[in-house]
């Protein structure tokens, strides 16, 4: 029964190891920590009696080594042997040739540069003199990189045991050497940082002959000192000496049992001391280990013969991509790709991602939160200064003075304003394209994309239908922002009108003023409060500004005393000299003013068209006001409609019309007889996996069905 146990978990770790497995069974093993020099790689050898480890300074061993003890029956091999998983129905009947493969498969993953690899070494021995066994020794814990080893080594080493020992059902032996502080023991604190309670630690204490005399190790034994579930098991190994001379393993094995029963410290529990105690004693907590941990493991196994056979369901059946059934194949994939397609848009899909929006909700936040985000920051009347709404006005008059606002400025200005509304509109509809390309292109299960030649297929006809449709959605979004601007609806019922408009402005102005009345009163009291009089103060101020204003319009309207226009116009200025243009000229000088007269001209058409910009009476202002009042009335209408409309349109051109023809495009243009060699060629790759994940399905209903036999 023992023996089987250990055999079952050794078969599956086999099996997880050729197949590529699931690393989620955490399966019952034995994990071997020790620092470097700690006697780790002796306890091994002692354990299976055969030299067979890398020996060296530095790192020997830098990946783990899965080491699988297999006792040979009687009647079976007549020698001891190994094996490597990765050199299958190879044996080495010199642990020699061991040792040197070791260290080459070591060099081939790991590289010679001193450096640490987590792919493991399977090696399997065969042996009379074993118990049957399943230990994973890992590199030896170390603190200071030494030649060309990589500066964080000892973080590297520390790391890989830790993911080692942290699996619940792994078996902890600490090794330690005797003659060392117990106290800062790495292999222990590591053991005690993932099993604090010591449930499932067993410490080994080697190099118990080098304690200093008169000192012993009894306490740390005996579990006060330090106490472990398991125990603690007191070794003897070879010296470095006993290595040289080439010392037997079983010479060493029984002068460690000489040195037990014939020291007068351990004599009275010599039987529960030495390699061999150690081995019997792994293999009986290894087996009631697996034991308890059977029912755990089948009802993983469960989940996971559940997870396969979906997995593999994925792949499909290559018996139905035969001759006969190659149309009912296509037939089904196309319909499975349409409806995914279609999912993914209704949000209905079974592979929905909670990382971030896709699909349907991100068509959804490209209406509410982009699209809209990008109209509300369109000002009404950007770009949009007073002067041009100034002479917006003035040209729309003519030569005549007008009564009330003119129509043709308003709508003069208002349809660049509406046209500022087609860019993000077009984006919005680039935006919902994308973002359907980018489902169409993420659309696909394991059992299409056996098929990459279909895959492709099905994703160069979607993205073909949705491009036709982008076109026409682009053109009728355009062609809204065109009606917008082809009829100006002043009597639109949400639209103020001048009358409602100037309404909303004098209470406006009126609200203004009361509030610049309340602030001067609140002014005026500040400046009582201050001792100085508010009347004389603001009287002051204001003659002070009209003098100031009157020396100003004075002193630019004042022309220059002997300036050109004066003698011109001199008939028809009263109060000017006499002397006309007879008195100034002579006939020799009519060249001359000639010239002077069409440069002053030139003077005055340009002081004209400053007047015109810099000069406004309070009814410009007024008029001004209004026009900007009535674009943006208006323009916020337009927004709202255009807000509302487009979605639908993108939703109706677009989004709705490719749902709903997608699964016929594809019948129409796939579904051929002569494109079924070409589109139903399997992908090697999947091929394999798909027997991959058959072989492992195969495995675990196996497993699954010893584990139950053995409970």
């Amino acid at each position: 029964m023992s023996e089987n146990m250990i055999e079952l978990i050794n078969k599956i770790q086999d099996a997880f190891t050729t197949i590529g497995g699931n690393e989620s069974l955490d399966l019952p093993q034995i994990i071997t920590v020790g620092e470097q020099s700690s006697g780790k790689s002796s306890v091994l050898e002692h354990i299976v009696q055969r030299d067979f480890l890398p020996r060296g300074s530095g790192i020997v061993t830098r990946r783990p080594l899965v080491l699988q003890l297999v006792t040979i029956r009687n009647n079976a091999e007549a020698y001891d042997y190994a094996e490597f998983l990765h050199l299958p129905q190879q044996k080495f009947f010199d642990f020699n040739d061991v040792r040197a493969e070791i260290v080459r498969e070591t060099d081939r993953v790991a590289g010679s540069n001193k450096g640490i690899s987590r792919t493991p070494i399977h090696l399997k021995i065969y042996s009379k003199n074993v118990l049957n066994l399943t230990i994973i020794d890992l590199p030896g814990l170390t603190k200071i990189p030494l030649g060309d080893q990589p500066h964080d080594i000892d973080a590297q080493i520390r790391q890989l045991v830790l993911d080692y020992i942290s699996k619940v059902n792994s078996i902890i032996l600490a090794v330690t050497p005797a003659n060392t502080d117990l106290a800062n023991s790495d292999s222990l604190k590591l053991a005690r940082q993932v099993d604090p309670t010591g449930k499932r630690t067993i410490g080994v204490l080697t190099k118990l002959d080098l304690m200093d005399a008169g000192t012993h190790a009894l306490d740390v034994l005996t579990g006060k000192s330090f106490p472990l579930k398991l125990g603690f098991i007191g070794l003897v190994n070879r010296s470095q000496q006993d290595i040289i001379t080439n010392k037997s393993l079983d010479d060493a094995v029984k002068s460690e049992q000489l040195f037990f029963q014939s020291h007068p410290s351990y004599r009275n529990m010599s039987q529960r001391c030495g390699s061999l105690f150690l081995s019997k004693q792994l293999n009986q907590i290894l087996v009631n280990h697996i034991r308890e941990k059977l029912p755990d493991l089948r009802s993983k196994l469960s989940t996971l013969i559940g997870q396969t056979q979906h997995e593999l369901s994925q792949y499909g059946d290559p018996a139905f991509a035969g001759s006969i059934h190659r149309g009912s194949l296509i037939l089904k994939l196309l319909t499975m790709f349409s409806t995914e397609f279609v999912s993914s848009i209704d949000g209905t899909s079974s592979h929905i991602s909670t990382k971030e929006l896709s699909g349907g909700a991100r068509i959804y936040f490209i209406f509410n939160s982009i699209f809209g985000t990008a109209l509300d920051s369109i000002q009404p009347c950007a770009n949009l200064t007073d002067q041009d709404i100034r002479t917006a006005i003035r040209n729309s008059t003519g030569p005549r003075c007008s009564l009330f606002v003119p129509e043709m400025a308003f709508d003069l200005l208002v349809r660049p304003q509406i046209r500022l509304l087609e860019a993000p509109s077009l984006r919005c509809v680039n935006l919902a394209y994308e973002e359907l390309s980018k489902i169409c292109h993420t659309c696909g299960s394991k059992e299409i994309s056996r098929f990459p030649k279909l895959h492709t297929k099905l994703v160069e006809v979607v993205s073909e239908l949705l491009q036709e449709r982008a076109g026409p959605s682009s053109e009728y979004v355009e062609s809204l922002i065109a009606i917008e601007c082809a009829y100006i609806n002043t009597n639109h019922p949400d639209f103020p009108g001048a009358a409602g408009a100037l309404e909303e402005m004098q209470k406006k102005h009126k609200e203004m003023e009361k509030s610049e009345k309340k602030r001067l009163a609140r002014q005026q009291m500040m400046m009582t409060m201050n001792g100085s009089d508010p009347i004389t103060s603001s009287s002051m101020g204001t003659r002070t500004h009209r003098s100031m204003s009157i020396s100003s319009v004075t002193s630019s309207s004042s022309p220059p005393k002997d300036s050109f226009l004066n003698y011109f116009f001199n008939g028809k200025n009263e109060g000017s000299k006499p002397s006309g243009l007879s008195q100034l000229l002579s006939v020799e000088e009519d060249a001359g003013l000639e010239k002077h007269f069409a440069s002053s001209v030139s003077v005055m058409h340009h002081e004209m068209q400053q007047d015109m910009k810099l000069k406004s009476t309070d009814k410009d202002d007024k008029e001004v006001e209004l026009i900007r009042y009535l674009i943006t009335s208006y323009f916020n209408i337009i927004r709202k409609s255009i807000q509302d409309l487009v979605p639908k349109a993108i939703m109706h051109l677009l989004v709705n019309f490719t749902r709903e023809t997608v699964q016929n495009r594809l019948v129409s243009s796939l579904y051929r007889e002569e494109l079924f060699d070409q589109l139903l060629k399997e992908d090697p790759a999947i091929a394999s996996e798909r027997e991959r994940c058959k072989a492992m399905l195969d495995i675990y209903k196996n497993v699954f069905t010893l584990i139950s036999d053995a409970m």
